[in-house]
């Protein structure tokens, strides 16, 4: 099939918009630690199959050193860090504004790697994340109908705050992969990335609340749910897919179809759920989607 590629990309811009809904859901029932921590678990278990499958290695037992460190550090912030603060984020604004916020993933990630890696970023990215914050912006005030402070609850205010620090950890996370993946393979790569994070969910959960929130959960039928359906979506399927995409076609095109999911995940909220959406936060979601396209494809 021709159009393999950009089909695969597409259908990981839907399975990340279907996994954000999902997550929202499971975690009104077991909470942001817990359905991070399960989420983690479910998708090291469908990835070690896949890892089987594609490479006769159920597990990385041939990474270096090297590649262990950096993919270890990228597991950290970008699934323990990160994940906390998006699913606080999906837990306060909702998913469609976090997601939104994400679309500055791309942009973050080429200024750190400008930092880190001498990666230059050129003019076409600054006006990229112009166009991204203008639609952002635009959200955020036709969600509120206003972009004075004093008009915004105390709780979208942190929610707003959280959505914002999400797609910075990510890029952080995106580049020390890069650092561990030069010579390594990215689904044996993931597999550590998640058992970092599962060791550092694990970790706070047994700190803060010794464990009892992951006992609860398992006794929520509904929550457990949600998550595994998440899971599926989210962290397996799209990361999945988003490999084969890469793969078969140029990755700034596989990045600008799978960033059109804050526009994506309009069309459940709208349909499904029966969400109340305003133009205006319909329009700076295409607008922060024509952003990313513009920093990628110039």
């Amino acid at each position: 099939m021709h159009r393999i590629g950009e089909l695969a990309a597409l259908v990981t811009a839907m399975s990340w918009a279907i996994a954000a809904l999902f997550f929202e859901r499971g975690i009104k029932h077991i909470g942001v630690l817990t359905i991070n921590f399960f989420k983690v678990v479910i998708a090291l278990v469908l990835i070690t199959i896949t890892a089987a499958v594609m490479r006769g290695m159920p597990l990385p037992l041939d990474v270096s050193p090297n590649s262990l460190l950096f993919l270890s550090l990228s597991g950290f912030v970008g699934f323990v860090i990160t994940d906390m603060f998006l699913f606080s984020a999906y837990n306060t604004v909702g998913p469609r504004v976090a997601m939104l916020f994400m679309a500055l993933s791309p942009l973050a990630t080429a200024g750190i790697a400008y930092l880190f890696l001498g990666e230059s970023m050129g003019s076409k990215g600054f006006l990229g994340m112009g166009l991204v914050i203008a639609g952002i912006l635009m959200t955020i005030v036709g969600k509120q109908g206003s972009f004075e402070i004093s008009t915004i609850a105390k709780e979208d205010r942190k929610g707003y705050i959280y959505a914002f620090i999400a797609p910075i950890g990510q890029a952080m996370g995106i580049v020390l992969s890069k650092m561990g993946l030069v010579d390594y393979n990215p689904v044996s790569g993931t597999q550590i990335r998640l058992f970092t994070a599962i060791v550092g969910f694990g970790l706070v959960s047994i700190i803060f609340y010794r464990g009892q929130n992951i006992k609860r959960a398992l006794q929520s039928r509904e929550g457990m749910k949600f998550t595994a359906m998440g899971s599926v979506f989210g962290p397996f399927l799209s990361v999945t897919l988003a490999l084969y995409a890469v793969q078969r076609i140029h990755a700034g095109i596989a990045s600008t179809i799978i960033g059109i999911t804050p526009v994506l995940i309009l069309i459940p909220e709208i349909l499904i759920f029966k969400k109340k959406v305003k133009a205006l936060e319909i329009i700076g979601a295409l607008i922060a989607v024509c952003g990313t396209a513009l920093f990628f494809l110039l």
